[in-house]
């Protein structure tokens, strides 16, 4: 194949991987905790056709080679984990965190799952648990009775009983951390998991040790900038339209060679 068409057409599958993340990202801009993804590139081998430094006489060397790319490629997307906004829902078991951190979520297969969604609910036990039921680590039960629950900024979790004066505390909300948080694995639902890049996670006490603090009755947004994404997919599109403009320049030039040599 001729070099040119080749780097063309890894310069169109990387611009056509790109827009595959920034539609995802787009499409969760309104999905509560997410963080948007952003896509890496390197270039390809190349062709080492003069040497650098080589000798070009006796007693002079080239100043500079001659290397001719290949083209590129997606080698990684990262999840960028900055602080989204809040949402206030006035939701009682709806929490933000404030800073560093993530809950920990039991998932059906026995693994703990990491998100920043904090859009819990209670099932018929009164288990606090994620929108797809799965249950918040370590476990909280919220009596039937309570008429209220209030989760305070150190994730102590209490509940006013009827009858009873004064609040009870029912549990303590547990945040965890991970050394390099962009080496989490996405798995979905808003949850990441442990990878061996993101290191064995740390748990401890929200608002204290560098953990973030607990904000009840609020959401965290996503992170996704709707204006940045629409301008990356405009140059997403004018990159991959250079590349088929390339293809289609070099196929005129062959066309041309055959046709008249």
């Amino acid at each position: 194949m001729n070099p040119s068409l080749w780097a063309a057409k890894t310069g169109l599958d990387a611009q056509q991987i790109r827009m595959q993340v920034v539609a995802n990202n787009l499409a969760n801009a309104n999905t509560t905790g997410f963080k948007r993804d952003k896509a890496s590139f390197e270039d390809l081998l190349y062709q080492n056709i003069r040497q650098t430094g080589g000798q070009s006489s006796q007693q002079t060397r080239s100043a500079t080679g001659l290397h001719l790319g290949t083209g590129v490629r997606m080698v990684a997307t990262s999840k960028m984990h900055v602080q989204g906004g809040f949402n206030q829902t006035e939701g009682q078991l709806d929490i933000a965190i404030q800073g560093r951190g993530f809950f920990q979520i039991l998932t059906p297969n026995g693994q703990v799952g990491y998100s920043r969604d904090g859009s819990f609910n209670m099932d018929a036990n009164g288990t606090m648990v994620t929108a797809s039921g799965n249950p918040l680590q370590p476990n909280i039960t919220i009596p039937a009775n309570a008429q209220s629950v209030t989760i305070g900024k150190d994730g102590v979790v209490s509940v006013r009983i009827p009858g009873v004066s004064t609040p009870s505390q029912v549990g303590s909300i547990l945040l965890a951390d991970f050394a390099n948080p962009a080496g989490l694995e996405p798995a979905g639902e808003n949850m990441f998991l442990e990878s061996a890049s993101s290191g064995s996670p740390t748990a401890g006490t929200p608002s204290a040790n560098g953990f973030g603090g607990l904000i009840q009755g609020s959401l965290e947004a996503s992170n996704v900038n709707v204006v940045e994404e629409m301008v990356n997919m405009i140059e997403t599109q004018r990159a991959y339209e250079m590349n088929t403009k390339a293809i289609s320049t070099s196929d005129q030039m062959m066309s041309y060679i055959n046709q008249n040599l």
